[in-house]
Protein backbone atom coordinates (compact mmCIF):
# COMPACT_ATOMS: atom_id res chain seq x y z
CA UNK A 1 0.00 0.00 0.00
CA UNK A 2 1.07 3.31 -0.81
CA UNK A 3 0.43 6.73 0.32
CA UNK A 4 -2.38 8.05 2.95
CA UNK A 5 -4.19 4.05 2.25
CA UNK A 6 -0.62 2.44 3.93
CA UNK A 7 -2.08 4.05 7.18
CA UNK A 8 -5.53 3.17 7.03
CA UNK A 9 -5.80 -0.15 9.22
CA UNK A 10 -3.83 1.63 11.84
CA UNK A 11 -6.61 4.86 12.05
CA UNK A 12 -9.02 4.71 14.74
CA UNK A 13 -12.25 4.85 13.37
CA UNK A 14 -13.45 8.22 14.91
CA UNK A 15 -12.84 9.31 18.25
CA UNK A 16 -14.69 11.70 20.96
CA UNK A 17 -12.67 13.75 22.75
CA UNK A 18 -13.47 14.41 26.68
CA UNK A 19 -14.44 18.19 26.24
CA UNK A 20 -17.24 16.94 23.49
CA UNK A 21 -18.33 13.63 25.81
CA UNK A 22 -18.74 16.52 28.76
CA UNK A 23 -20.91 18.76 26.70
CA UNK A 24 -23.26 15.45 25.43
CA UNK A 25 -23.33 14.49 28.86
CA UNK A 26 -24.52 17.97 30.03
CA UNK A 27 -27.21 18.38 26.91
CA UNK A 28 -28.42 14.85 27.29
CA UNK A 29 -28.72 15.32 31.39
CA UNK A 30 -30.72 18.89 30.79
CA UNK A 31 -33.06 17.09 28.15
CA UNK A 32 -33.55 13.90 30.36
CA UNK A 33 -31.87 11.69 27.54
CA UNK A 34 -29.13 9.02 27.14
CA UNK A 35 -25.68 10.41 26.50
CA UNK A 36 -25.60 9.68 22.83
CA UNK A 37 -24.58 11.52 19.93
CA UNK A 38 -25.37 10.77 16.50
CA UNK A 39 -23.00 12.15 14.17
CA UNK A 40 -24.09 11.86 10.54
CA UNK A 41 -23.43 13.08 6.97
CA UNK A 42 -25.95 14.74 4.81
CA UNK A 43 -25.62 16.26 1.08
CA UNK A 44 -25.37 19.97 1.00
CA UNK A 45 -23.88 23.07 2.59
CA UNK A 46 -21.63 25.50 1.00
CA UNK A 47 -19.13 22.51 -0.09
CA UNK A 48 -21.14 19.41 -0.94
CA UNK A 49 -21.13 17.93 2.68
CA UNK A 50 -22.21 18.84 5.71
CA UNK A 51 -21.82 17.26 9.37
CA UNK A 52 -25.70 16.89 11.89
CA UNK A 53 -25.52 15.96 15.32
CA UNK A 54 -28.11 15.38 17.13
CA UNK A 55 -28.80 12.85 20.71
CA UNK A 56 -30.17 9.63 20.01
CA UNK A 57 -32.06 7.11 21.98
CA UNK A 58 -30.25 4.32 20.86
CA UNK A 59 -27.25 3.02 18.15
CA UNK A 60 -29.04 1.28 15.24
CA UNK A 61 -27.69 -2.20 14.72
CA UNK A 62 -25.43 -1.33 11.96
CA UNK A 63 -23.86 1.95 13.58
CA UNK A 64 -20.50 2.44 14.74
CA UNK A 65 -20.29 3.04 18.49
CA UNK A 66 -17.17 4.67 20.29
CA UNK A 67 -17.51 5.90 23.74
CA UNK A 68 -15.77 8.36 26.18
CA UNK A 69 -16.37 9.58 29.59
CA UNK A 70 -19.78 7.30 29.80
CA UNK A 71 -20.74 9.16 26.40
CA UNK A 72 -21.42 7.53 23.23
CA UNK A 73 -20.65 8.60 19.98
CA UNK A 74 -22.33 6.48 16.75
CA UNK A 75 -22.00 6.65 13.36
CA UNK A 76 -24.13 5.04 9.90
CA UNK A 77 -21.97 2.87 7.95
CA UNK A 78 -22.82 6.09 5.23
CA UNK A 79 -21.63 8.77 7.18
CA UNK A 80 -18.19 6.35 8.61
CA UNK A 81 -17.16 6.15 5.08
CA UNK A 82 -16.80 10.09 5.62
CA UNK A 83 -15.73 10.64 8.32
CA UNK A 84 -13.67 7.90 9.43
CA UNK A 85 -9.82 8.77 11.19
CA UNK A 86 -11.82 11.94 12.15
CA UNK A 87 -11.82 13.69 15.91
CA UNK A 88 -15.04 15.00 17.44
CA UNK A 89 -14.51 17.61 19.86
CA UNK A 90 -16.22 20.24 21.53
CA UNK A 91 -14.73 23.95 21.41
CA UNK A 92 -15.60 27.55 23.16
CA UNK A 93 -13.85 30.16 21.02
CA UNK A 94 -14.89 33.87 19.94
CA UNK A 95 -17.32 33.45 17.34
CA UNK A 96 -19.48 30.89 19.59
CA UNK A 97 -19.24 27.32 21.10
CA UNK A 98 -19.72 24.08 18.46
CA UNK A 99 -19.05 20.64 18.36
CA UNK A 100 -16.00 20.40 15.83
CA UNK A 101 -15.19 17.76 13.15
CA UNK A 102 -11.40 17.24 12.40
CA UNK A 103 -11.88 14.92 9.27
CA UNK A 104 -8.57 13.74 7.74
CA UNK A 105 -10.65 12.94 4.13
CA UNK A 106 -11.77 16.81 3.76
CA UNK A 107 -9.72 18.26 0.83
CA UNK A 108 -11.99 21.56 1.57
CA UNK A 109 -14.49 22.88 4.17
CA UNK A 110 -15.89 26.18 4.37
CA UNK A 111 -15.49 29.30 6.70
CA UNK A 112 -17.91 28.24 9.44
CA UNK A 113 -16.58 24.33 9.53
CA UNK A 114 -19.84 22.52 9.17
CA UNK A 115 -19.66 21.41 5.45
CA UNK A 116 -16.85 19.67 3.63
CA UNK A 117 -15.91 17.93 0.36
CA UNK A 118 -13.85 14.69 -0.25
Amino acid sequence: MQGRDAYLPFMTDITLTSSAAARVAWIAQKQAKPAILRLSVEGGGCSGFQYRFGLADAAEGDDLSVETDGVTLVVDPFSLDLVRGSAVDYVEELGGAAFKVTNPNAVAGCGCGTSFAV
